[in-house]
């Protein structure tokens, strides 16, 4: 049976629609999934992610055991500030992308993808034993709401005492919002500016409750339209663009990969391989003036018809006004222009390689 978050009884309210994600029953939409996306591209959307995972590693090694653990260098993040990272194997594939917060000088919060925190509380209990630190799940001690959109600083400054237009981008500062108690981030997975609300779950629905009174404030928001809105922004997502079978360098992500740390790290050796040798493929954006989308596991084809990739995520974008895929394929084939085509039923439609993102704000 699927978890429910703490404002399932919300979103029924409102008349969504759901879907079992990662073993959670989670809003996908409430009215338009294109209508959601534009108030997120225009002005705002409010989204429930109470879903994803949580952990916090806290003592004086903790941020060295991060070190260890992950491929990025956590020690180094200051505090009040976040880095994008990953948790690999020790062949180089992801166990899962995540995002790191230093709380304090000797705390940090490590926030995972809804369906991979078994594998990664397993793997960091493994890999922190040696150091002087503590790991726990919090996740069950954590909702997570977004605020995603042009609107959201105004909307958010309207009901907390923390100064928000100063708050950087991937930063994370505790305050109060809507009279709760609150971990306040400038993050997002959206291609827009906004806010990650971390709270007590039993404040969720009036934090919910407050930002969505606000006039003129954000339209909730529900997963299908999170998908379209990470896709124009070339964002990736686990068990599409990343997997076990997928390294940060084939991503394009290899740019967080820090091999300088004094210790190593898991992973470092056959990520150094994969640095110097070079990715065996690389993930590209592709547009088409088709009708049809691109869907992920489709096969991408070179003009001739021979297999070269395959599509890990397509829709219709609602921003571009045509169909848009993200697609492992051949080195080689990354130039921006580079005509492909993509077996959509049996039907080859014709695509163009672009350089990711395909949206900017």
């Amino acid at each position: 049976m699927s978890r429910h978050t703490p404002l399932y009884a919300v979103h029924q309210e409102l008349g969504a629609s759901f879907t079992d994600f990662a073993g959670w029953s989670m809003p996908v939409r409430y009215t338009s999934d294109v209508a959601e996306h534009h108030a997120v591209r225009t002005t705002s959307g409010l989204f429930d992610l109470s879903h994803m995972g949580e952990l916090e590693l806290t003592g004086p090694q903790a941020g060295h055991a991060l070190d260890y653990a992950l491929v990025g260098h956590p020690s180094k993040i200051a505090v009040g500030r976040a880095r994008y990272s990953m948790l690999c194997t020790e062949t180089g594939g992801i166990v899962d992308d995540l995002v790191v917060y230093r709380l304090a000088d000797e705390h940090f919060l490590v926030v995972a993808n809804a369906g991979n925190v078994p594998a990664v509380h397993a793997a960091l209990q493994e890999r922190t034993t040696s150091y002087d630190c503590q790991l726990r799940n919090t996740s069950d001690d954590w909702s997570l709401l977004a605020i995603q959109g042009p609107d959201s600083e105004s909307v958010v400054g309207k009901l907390t005492e923390i100064p928000v237009q100063q708050l950087r981008y991937y930063a994370i500062t505790a305050g109060t919002v809507a009279g709760c108690n609150v971990l306040l981030a400038r993050t997002g997975y959206t291609g827009e500016d906004g806010f990650e609300i971390y709270c007590r779950p039993a404040d969720a629905q009036r934090v919910w409750t407050t930002i969505s009174a606000v006039p003129d404030g954000p339209r909730p928001t529900g997963l299908a339209c999170r998908d379209t809105l990470r896709l124009e922004a070339g964002m990736p997502l686990y068990g599409h663009e990343l997997s076990t079978e997928i390294t940060p360098f084939e991503a394009g992500l290899g740019r967080i990969v820090a091999f300088g740390k004094e210790n190593g790290f898991v992973g470092r050796d056959a990520l150094a391989r994969r640095r110097d040798d070079g990715p065996a493929r690389i993930l590209v954006g592709l547009v088409s003036d088709s009708r049809r989308s691109p869907r992920a596991g489709y096969a991408v084809l070179d003009p001739t018809g021979e297999p070269v990739g395959t599509v890990t995520s397509g829709a219709p974008s609602p921003t571009l006004r045509r169909p848009i895929a993200m697609a492992y394929v051949r080195p080689g084939l990354e130039e921006p222009g580079t005509p492909l085509l993509v077996d959509i039923r049996g039907r080859h439609e014709p695509v163009e390689v672009i350089t990711l993102p395909f949206y900017r704000r």
